[in-house]
């Protein structure tokens, strides 16, 4: 039964370059239910988030980190409802991405190695592709941040991007299906930049939904996913955001996550400051 949920509503904490996917995902989906459908995105990914735990939006589309932590709580109230797959041989069928290590294309630097003492950007301190995927990689190097010169909080992907390009940082760590897809809407973009090193890869971010939603609307709600590549109308969706399909996914898949994020913690401070210089 439906009866219990008046009005559906979806959001997304991706990136803003998904929202037009995510949109997309939502009118489909809304074609195909008997009940209205909305997709919330006319407030910033914090509010969205807040709404989403205040139960005030029922499907969310989340990093990995964020999810963990929510799942991890006593009382849970959520659960998996599917992961994307993209396309492209990197990514081995399989719902995973990778952070890309991105610095212009005339820099000095060639692998992480090179990278000591250089201005590195990051997106937020709750992000796993942006942040906690690389203090991982520096916790396995017996490394801290001080590993680099200055650390500075961007906001977004897509702001440390342009700070890179504009020269104001030497380095970030991009989501790679955020960099892909900025490299869609800028083909020059590619001339630009380098990646040195890809870490990872990552269980790729999940889409939620409230465990406050009926069952049978939950469970059909995954089976659209699941077999959105099926449909001539879905697959148009998957292939205009570089998906190959939807793939169920279950709390092991992203115990990865919970594992770097421990590597991590022992070099992030309790509150990671805006801007971070080497001592």
């Amino acid at each position: 039964m439906t009866d219990a949920i008046e009005v559906l509503k979806f959001t997304s904490c991706m990136a803003a370059n998904a929202d037009s996917t995510c949109a997309a995902l939502v009118e489909y989906i809304s074609r195909r239910l008997s009940i209205p459908v909305l997709f919330i995105n006319d407030v910033d990914w914090q509010d969205r988030e807040r709404l989403f735990d205040a139960g005030e939006i029922q499907v969310c589309w989340i990093c990995g980190l964020p999810y963990i932590r929510k799942a991890d709580q006593p009382h849970s109230t959520i659960e998996l409802l599917a992961a994307p797959v993209m396309q492209g041989d990197r990514y081995q069928n399989r719902p995973v991405y990778f952070s890309d290590v991105v610095v212009r294309q005339d820099s000095p630097f060639h692998n992480f190695t090179d990278l000591r003492g250089a201005v590195w950007a990051y997106n937020e301190p709750r992000s796993h592709s942006g942040f906690y995927v690389a203090c991982a990689d520096l916790a396995e190097r017996g490394e801290t941040l001080n590993y680099f010169g200055q650390v500075i909080q961007s906001g977004a992907h897509q702001t440390s991007l342009q700070w890179l390009l504009a020269g104001k940082v030497d380095v970030t760590t991009i989501d790679s299906t955020v960099l892909e897809t900025e490299m869609r809407r800028d083909p020059q973009l590619q001339s630009k930049i380098r990646v040195i090193a890809t870490l990872g890869p990552s269980p790729m971010p999940p889409w939620l939904i409230s465990t406050a939603v009926p069952p049978s609307l939950r469970q059909q709600l995954r089976s659209l996913l699941l077999n959105l590549h099926e449909d001539p109308q879905g697959q148009q969706i998957l292939s205009a955001a570089r998906m190959a399909r939807f793939a169920a996914v279950s709390d092991r898949d992203y115990q990865p996550i919970r594992e770097m994020a421990q590597r991590a913690a022992t070099v992030i401070p309790p509150q990671p400051p805006n801007s971070i210089h080497a001592d």
